[in-house]
């Protein structure tokens, strides 16, 4: 069997198991197996599949048969052009988050938080986009902190970041230019809509806080302004239907200059705001 044929096989079998996308996680999957870049995969289309690469590729197609997602079956996920890995312990990374960075990127700061970190992709790439900055990152999950100590290590910055165990900002001292947070923001009501994929291996308490979604933002921005810089910034991800209710929450609180930006699809995806 060629490569080119183990792909249309792997794509055969996930297209009929119903799986959305399936010539690229055929793909993602197949090079996972030979341990190469999926990119390769068309210059290599011609030489043999390897034997050994059989058994892992048949157990890979098996899990994302049983809607386990792509990430967590090669433990890794690309995120603003690098790669992170990612655990059952952590939530898998959305390209949805990458508007956190972008709108960050705008103002060069020196000291980040980053609240309920998870595997740490906020808080790494910001402090591999600014060799200078230093960051905090928290997280109530000790097993997500291990995870984004991991990351860390990986895109070398681990000596420029603290990893908490915290529940948001109990036990953090100190002010920063910038705080970031991708919360758990689905209404409790709203989680039986999720695909298997995230439900069923996505950790609950990176999904939701229960209730209506919210509590988390109304605790970032009741103590927001109490780690804050002069002026600093503070930029939180959202549900696409959350913009009015989260920008109210901020004002209520005093926050400045509440602006709710959308992703590449127009839907509300971030809001950001500023300490007085």
């Amino acid at each position: 069997m060629t490569v080119s044929e183990a792909l249309a096989q792997a794509t055969r079998t996930l297209h009929a198991a119903g799986i959305d996308g399936a010539p690229r996680d055929a793909r993602a999957l197949v090079a996972g197996a030979m341990g190469v870049e999926a990119s390769r995969l068309t210059l290599l289309a011609r030489d043999d599949f390897p034997d050994t690469a059989m058994a892992g590729l048949d157990r890979m197609l098996a899990e994302r048969c049983a809607r386990r997602p792509v990430s967590k079956i090669l433990g890794t996920r690309l995120f603003w052009g690098r790669s992170f890995a990612v655990t059952e312990d952590v939530l898998d990374p959305r390209p949805e988050t990458e508007n956190i960075i972008e709108q960050s990127l705008t103002e060069r700061c020196s000291s980040i938080l980053d609240l309920g970190a998870g595997s740490g992709i906020l808080a790494v790439t910001l402090l591999a986009e600014w060799p200078d900055a230093r960051a905090v990152a928290s997280d109530i999950s000790a097993k997500a902190l291990e995870v984004a100590a991991q990351n860390a290590t990986s895109h070398g910055v681990l000596d420029r970041l603290t990893l908490l165990t915290a529940d948001w900002f109990d036990g953090i001292s100190g002010r920063f230019d910038l705080i970031v947070s991708n919360p758990p923001y689905i209404a409790a009501n709203e989680m039986s809509d999720l695909s298997p994929e995230v439900r069923n291996h996505d950790p609950e308490i990176a999904l939701t806080p229960g209730g209506d979604g919210l509590a988390p933002y109304r605790v970032i921005a009741t103590r927001a302004a109490d780690h804050l810089t002069p002026g600093g910034r503070l930029l939180v991800e959202i549900g696409w239907q959350q913009g009015p209710a989260v920008a109210e929450i901020f004002r209520g609180c005093g926050l400045q200059n509440v602006i709710v930006h959308p992703d590449m699809d127009g839907r509300p995806r971030v809001v950001s705001c500023r300490g007085n």
